[in-house]
């Protein structure tokens, strides 16, 4: 490897064990942390969801991602070839295409959120603060066809650049800058936010644990909020493990991305969950999940209050790193399996993708105006994408992991590879979670979210 990068023949890879960890956390911390942890939260418990969901993320999320990341190592490959060399005939390398299509899936429609994010940051810069916070502003800019086709290629082009300068040179020396100031950002909106009078009963319910908040329903929405977070079941945690080291700690850094993740979840939690108790004198169903609450709630909170402008930029500024970082993981992802799988270089592999966000992408911006007759399913174009990648396809990918690490690896040859770099401290609670628990855990959340989305309940 000459000046971080992979000569022909040698596989790219992370410089240490805070080059994965940081772009390994970068990954886990996306939009779901941002906008969906405080509603979820909010909604099931506050203290007592957050209490449920640490512990979940320390057992079974530790689980699933030890388990990606030493299948990675152990390969030096991309999912694909990861499955065909641990696995038996055409049935594993079938498993390794179902999780690699699934970050080739969701990157498109993700990067049109990614643009919307970029237009109200430009929105804000402006100083068009009344306007965003207006009823119709986001709804008009959806309806807009080159509006919202021109953010989408704007935050699609800013990713795919940081592919194509490569594992260290792209990947990880972003990640180095965007998760720290990620953090800063965070904690000046978090202590604005907890400052506003009113905000200290939302600042409460969100941190003290409650147990009479306490129901199953507060297990099930943790756990799904939890599995989604931590990039499980998609691939990326395959390929990033692919770069890692042979002498980082695998346990050691995969609880790190952890307590980031989460850590970073809270902290949006402080930032979002006090400033709605302020506006709304306390009404935790101001909380609104998905798109309204960062694109019409949170607006409206900034109108209302002093220095609306600066805490916007702020707020979306750290949207946009996490949305970033997301994405590029997804793209990297993606690039890695063409790389791996057709020997391809990164220039061409990454162009490839590059036209796979834009065909699919265009398709699912366009879902909100010039095809906004095209219902799947009865949803919009983007809404069935989430739901087909999200409910249905994760899960399963989960199970042919799961399926993978007992009957072919063996949890014993798990721990082999991770005791290759220190000792595996955990190895008798992971050997138990991933043969018993962790696939009773996966079922849970397919089922219950094929339920959602059908309407039996609302998750």
């Amino acid at each position: 490897m000459k000046n971080g990068k992979a000569t022909k023949g040698e596989r790219a890879s992370f410089s240490g064990r805070l080059g994965y960890v940081l772009a390994t956390a970068g990954s886990a911390v996306g939009l779901g942390n941002i906008w969906r942890f405080p509603y979820l939260a909010a909604k099931y418990g506050g203290g007592i969801f957050v209490l449920v969901y640490v512990v979940l993320a320390l057992t079974f999320g530790y689980t699933l991602m030890v388990s990606e990341t030493a299948i990675g190592r152990m390969t030096r490959k991309s999912a694909v070839g990861a499955f065909r060399t641990l696995g038996k005939g055409k049935a594993s390398v079938a498993g390794g295409w179902f999780n690699a299509i699934i970050p080739i899936l969701i990157l498109p429609y993700y990067s049109v959120i990614g643009g919307w994010v970029c237009r109200y940051l430009f929105t804000y810069i402006t100083g068009q603060v009344s306007q965003a916070a207006g009823d119709a502003y986001f709804t008009s800019f959806l309806g807009s066809a080159a509006g919202s086709e021109f953010w989408f290629l704007v935050f699609a082009l800013a990713t795919i650049i940081v592919i194509v300068l490569g594992v260290e040179g792209g990947v990880e020396r972003i990640s180095k800058i965007m998760m720290p100031a990620m953090v800063v950002l965070g904690v000046f909106v978090a202590i604005y936010s907890m400052t506003r009078p009113g905000a200290m009963a939302g600042v409460k319910y969100f941190l003290v644990p409650n147990f009479s908040n306490f129901s199953w329903m507060t297990v099930v929405a943790a756990l799904g909020q939890m599995f989604y977070s931590l990039s499980c079941a998609m691939g990326i945690l395959v390929t990033y493990g692919s770069y890692m080291k042979k002498d980082v700690d695998v346990e050691k850094a995969s609880r790190q991305v952890i307590i980031f993740d989460s850590g970073i979840a809270i902290l949006a939690g402080m930032m979002i969950i006090p400033a709605v108790f302020a506006f709304s004198n306390g009404d935790a169903a101001t909380l609104k999940a998905g798109p309204s609450l960062m694109f019409i709630t949170m607006p409206k909170i900034f109108d209302s209050m002093g220095f609306g402008r600066p805490v916007g930029i702020v707020f979306f500024l750290l949207v946009l790193f996490a949305a970033l970082t997301s994405s590029i993981s997804l793209a990297e992802t993606c690039v890695s399996t063409f790389q791996d799988e057709l020997g391809w270089k990164r220039l061409p592999s990454s162009l490839f993708v590059f036209g796979i966000m834009i065909l699919l992408g265009s398709l699912s911006s366009l879902g909100y105006n010039l095809l906004s007759f095209v219902k799947l399913f009865g949803m919009e174009i983007l809404d069935f994408f989430d739901f087909l990648t999200n409910s249905l396809m994760m899960p399963i990918a989960a199970l042919i992991i799961c399926a993978l690490v007992i009957f072919a690896i063996k949890p014993s040859g798990i721990a082999q590879e991770i005791k290759q770099s220190s000792r595996f401290t955990g190895e008798k609670m992971y050997s138990v979670i991933v043969r018993f628990v962790a696939p009773v855990f996966i079922l849970v959340i397919f089922i219950t979210s094929v339920l959602s989305v059908l309407g039996v309940f609302s998750l």
